[in-house]
């Protein structure tokens, strides 16, 4: 099985609402990393550039494309690429949202994939094993994911 993060988690929202702050309001709740940043010259603020492209736009006014949007379901589903600049052509990741209602709620699920292309010794991954790796990848989304909660 490929590797994937999976990280779920409740918003007091609708799911049209949660997908709105989610995409409309990016640059609030999204919280740069140390460890996973796209561009050395990073951190930067992150945005979706209408329904085509998320990006990460540089204090020096420079944008750097994260991924290309590839599905933009409001209130459903989202999915789009994830690259950092130090990816070689076949090295890239995917990120799949979506947004279930459940009773007054809102489920968030985020599903990363695609780090199997990406080797260890790569900088992106730090030297460190895939399954920590993983892990701290996991609990960096989960923070972003309760920082978006907060913000709807």
């Amino acid at each position: 099985m490929a590797s994937r993060v999976l990280i779920s988690v409740r918003v007091k929202a609708t799911p049209q609402r949660a997908f709105e702050v989610f995409t409309r309001d990016i640059a609030l709740w999204w919280r740069p990393n140390p460890e996973f940043a796209f561009t050395p010259r990073s951190p930067g603020e992150m945005a979706f550039e209408g329904q085509e492209r998320l990006v990460e736009r540089l204090p020096s006014g420079k944008v750097f494309e994260v991924g290309e949007v590839t599905a933009w379901e409001p209130g459903a589903r989202l999915a789009f690429g994830w690259r950092q600049a130090t990816f070689a052509p076949d090295q890239a990741t995917d990120v799949e949202v979506t947004f279930e209602a459940v009773g007054e709620e809102t489920r968030v699920t985020v599903i990363h994939t695609g780090w199997d292309s990406v080797p260890r010794e790569h900088v992106a991954k730090h030297g460190m094993e895939n399954s920590y790796f993983m892990k701290r990848h996991g609990d960096w989304w989960r923070d972003l994911l309760d920082r978006l909660g907060e913000q709807v």
